[in-house]
C-alpha cells in the first residue's frame, strides 16, 4: 500500500492471504474494505498524525488486516516526515533484535533435523516446529535428541482439544519455551483450563484481536505468554497498546510473520524493537533456493548471533525497487477510480 501526501510517500503491507484461512480476511475482502470504506475515509483530509487517520475510519468493525495494511503506510509517512525512523516513531528502543524461525510439518523427523540443522547454520537460536494430532511427540523427541540446548517451541495451530490434555502435558518433559494456541483459534476460556494443567507457558496466537482480548486472557490465566501480530490485531496502535498492558503485568511478548515482503519486514522490525519484545521474533526466512531478490533495498538479514539490525534511515529505513514491484504485481487501482466514495455515518 502507498500513501502520498505533502510530497512525503509512505509504503505499508496488508497482509492478508487467498483464502479465509488464518483469518476471515482475504485479499478480495481487503481489496474492497479499503477502496470502498477505509481509503475513501481519509482521502483529501487534513490528517495532522495517525491518530487522525483511525478515529475517522472508527466506524468501520472488524477487517484488521486491511486497517493494518494502511496504518503502516501512513506511520511510514509521517514518520518520513518528522525524519525519524518508524522505530522511534512507534517507541523503539532497540538497535538490534534476536529472531527465530518457524518449520512447517515435514515428512519425517530426519526431514525435520535436516531442516533443522540449515536453519541453526544460518544463525538462528530460536526454532519453531508445527504439531499436529499424530505428528507431534515423535517430533519433539527426534529435536530434543539432535539439539538439547536449542531455544525449542511448538505451534499446533488450534489442533487439539481438551480431549488432548495427555499429550500435551507430556510435552512438559521437553523443556519447551511455550506450546503456541494447542486449542481453538478464537478460544480463551479451554485455554485457561489447559494453562493449569501445564508446565509449560502456553501462548495466545490466534485468540488475541486487540487488547480487551489480552486481559481477558491474561486474567483468566489462558496463556503467559502472548503473539502480537499487526496485521491480526489492527495495527500498529493496537500493538503498542497490548505490548504496554503485557508489561505492565510482566508478560512477555513476540512478533510474529505472515510471510511479509520487505515492506511488511520493515514495520514488523521496527515495531519488534519495542522493550517487552523479550522472545525472538519471527520476522525472516530466507526460502530454500530462492535467487528473486526483494522488492525493497538493503535486504533484511539475520547475522551468525542469530539477530537482525533494526533500520535507521527516516520511515520503515529501506526503499521500494519500483521495477521489482511492477515485477510481481498482479493488479492495481487507485481509490479515485471509484465513483462514489461510501460516506462515513
Amino acid at each position: 500500500m502507498r500513501v502520498d501526501g505533502d510530497g512525503v510517500t509512505g509504503w505499508g503491507e496488508c497482509v492478508v492471504e487467498p483464502a479465509p484461512s488464518y483469518s476471515y480476511e482475504t485479499l478480495q475482502t481487503a481489496w474492497h474494505i479499503l477502496r470502498d470504506f477505509l481509503i475513501p475515509g481519509i482521502l483529501g483530509k487534513e490528517i495532522a498524525g495517525v491518530g487522525d487517520a483511525l478515529a475517522l475510519n472508527a466506524w468501520v468493525r472488524g477487517h484488521r488486516m486491511a486497517r493494518a495494511g494502511l496504518e503502516a503506510a501512513l506511520s511510514d509517512a509521517f514518520a518520513r516526515a518528522k525524519g525519524v525512523s518508524l522505530s522511534a516513531f512507534l517507541g523503539g528502543t532497540r538497535a538490534r533484535i534476536p529472531v527465530g524461525v518457524s518449520v512447517g510439518l515435514q515428512e519425517s523427523p530426519a526431514e525435520l533435523l535436516r531442516v533443522i540443522t540449515g536453519y541453526l547454520a544460518d544463525g538462528y537460536k530460536r526454532i519453531k516446529i508445527k504439531i499436529a494430532p499424530g505428528r507431534d511427540i515423535a517430533l519433539v523427541q527426534a529435536v530434543r535428541k539432535e539439539f538439547p540446548d536449542i531455544q525449542l517451541q511448538v505451534d499446533a495451530n488450534s489442533a487439539y482439544t481438551l480431549n488432548d490434555s495427555d499429550m500435551l502435558r507430556s510435552l512438559d518433559d521437553y523443556g519447551l519455551q511455550l506450546i503456541e494456541q494447542p486449542l481453538g483459534y478464537d478460544d480463551i476460556y479451554d485455554h485457561s483450563l489447559l494453562q493449569r494443567e501445564l508446565k509449560t507457558p502456553i501462548c495466545l496466537d490466534e485468540s488475541i484481536y486487540n487488547l480487551s482480548d489480552t486481559r481477558a486472557a491474561l486474567a483468566l490465566g489462558s496463556c503467559r505468554i502472548i503473539n502480537i501480530k499487526p496485521g491480526r490485531v489492527g495495527g500498529y496502535t493496537e500493538s503498542r497498546r497490548i505490548h504496554d498492558f503485557c508489561a505492565s503485568q510482566d508478560v512477555p511478548v513476540w512478533h510474529g510473520g505472515m510471510d511479509e515482503s520487505g515492506i511488511g519486514r520493515a514495520g514488523n522490525v521496527a515495531l519488534a524493537s519495542l522493550p517487552n519484545f523479550r522472545l525472538p521474533g519471527g520476522l525472516f526466512r530466507r526460502q530454500s533456493g530462492t535467487t528473486e531478490k526483494d522488492i525493497v533495498e538493503p535486504s533484511f538479514e539475520v547475522d551468525a548471533e542469530g539477530t537482525m539490525a533494526v533500520p535507521t534511515k527516516a520511515g520503515i529505513g529501506v526503499e521500494v525497487v519500483m521495477e521489482r514491484l511492477e515485477r510481481v504485481t498482479r493488479a492495481q487501482g487507485r481509490v479515485q477510480d471509484v465513483a462514489t466514495p461510501v460516506p462515513v455515518p
